[in-house]
């Protein structure tokens, strides 16, 4: 064999095992990209997931301090959300004690969550009378009350709604949404929780849905400067 011929072939090879070498060693050190977890299934304990969670409308209301609230206010903690009002006769004070129940089942470990009541009343839930009815249910009750056209776009961005009828005798009722919503901790509804409402079930769901939400941030690509 001609020996220009040789050298070309022996460059070639070599060249052929240089890349070879270096695709494989990529492969062995480079980390692997895991695909996001999707949502878990919940449909036993009445929980839907988003697999993007849904930022609330913006809004500017007053807490049960009587404090000006935005939407920065959720941020930074879990929240269980939902309509109700001080005056409501039933669906509200058994889903305010089935919280306090749930509460109590929320393991240690996990996050404690906050408990929101954004009033479907606000004309005659004052920050006062709200303050005053939370304060029954324990510390990580809070409220939303205030302009009634500001609490009817957080309640559409929560996917409820609420509606004044006033009985022959005058009595006003509010009819209302009974679900929940969880917020993230960046204030974003990422599960909404239909009755009937268990405390068990609730925590349950709770606890699969942070699991869930901790591992995406794990497997989400890094940025930053």
């Amino acid at each position: 064999m001609d020996p220009s011929i040789r050298r070309t072939l022996i460059v070639l090879v070599l060249l052929v095992a240089l890349i070879f070498g270096v695709v494989v060693g990529r492969q062995l050190i480079a980390p692997e990209t895991a695909e996001p977890e999707p949502a878990p299934l919940l449909t036993h304990l009445n929980t839907y997931v988003y697999e993007e969670p849904r930022p609330l409308a913006d809004f500017e209301l007053k807490n049960e301090e009587g404090e000006a609230a935005t939407p920065e206010d959720l941020q930074g903690r879990w929240t269980f959300a939902f309509l109700g009002y001080t005056n409501c006769p039933d669906v509200c004070p058994a889903t305010m004690a089935m919280l306090r129940r749930t509460d109590k089942l929320i393991p240690d470990v996990l996050p404690q969550p906050d408990y929101l009541l954004i009033s479907a009343d606000p004309e005659r839930d004052t920050p006062e009378k709200m303050k005053e009815y939370l304060n029954f249910f324990g510390d990580d009750f809070h409220g939303l009350t205030g302009d009634v056209k500001e609490v009817r776009a957080l309640a559409k961005s929560l996917n409820a709604v609420f509606v004044e009828r006033v009985l022959e005798d005058g009595m006003v009722m509010v009819d209302h949404s009974a679900h929940l919503a969880l917020l993230d901790p960046r204030g974003r509804m990422i599960a909404v929780l239909q009755p009937p409402h268990e405390p068990e079930s609730i925590a349950e769901a709770f606890e699969r849905i942070y699991q869930w939400a901790k591992s995406r941030e794990m497997t989400a690509p890094q940025t930053g400067g």
